[in-house]
């Protein structure tokens, strides 16, 4: 359903909202470490979520990833945007650049259906929502 970049940058800001804060800053191996990710990659994801205000970085000896009290109210279709666009809202089930209303693949009404779900989750759900799961136990973000 979302992108391997998406579903990446969904787990990193799960997991710095839920182990940082101002005062301790979370480093990109960690991340990397706890959501299972590339680093490289993830760097990249993460230089996106900090330029769409989504998260913040700091450089230096005590920099690292955190979010402010301001960011951890962030929605997950936030994060999508930053990552994605629209085109889960948008896109055909099928994957066809032509499906529309007047021309519907043979999954477009139920499909789209299914689209006004996901982004209703995503809209309610905020960062400190799932971070507080995970945090209650209720959740995880790796295979083990």
């Amino acid at each position: 359903m979302f992108s391997k970049s998406c579903e990446y940058a969904i787990r990193a800001a799960i997991y710095i909202a839920a182990e940082s804060s101002v005062e301790n800053k979370i480093g990109i191996a960690e991340i990397c470490e706890h959501i299972e990710a590339p680093r490289h990659f993830t760097a990249k994801l993460l230089q996106i979520l900090s330029r769409n205000r989504i998260i913040s970085s700091q450089k230096g000896i005590n920099g690292g990833f955190y979010t402010d009290k301001k960011q951890i109210g962030t929605r997950l279709i936030d994060i999508v945007m930053a990552i994605d666009g629209n085109i889960l809202f948008t896109g055909c089930g099928l994957g066809l650049k032509n499906c529309s209303e007047t021309e519907p693949c043979p999954l477009h009404d139920k499909f789209k259906g299914l689209r006004a779900g996901i982004k209703k989750m995503l809209e309610e759900s905020t960062i400190e929502n799932m971070a507080n799961k995970l945090k209650k136990g209720n959740g995880f973000l790796r295979l083990e």
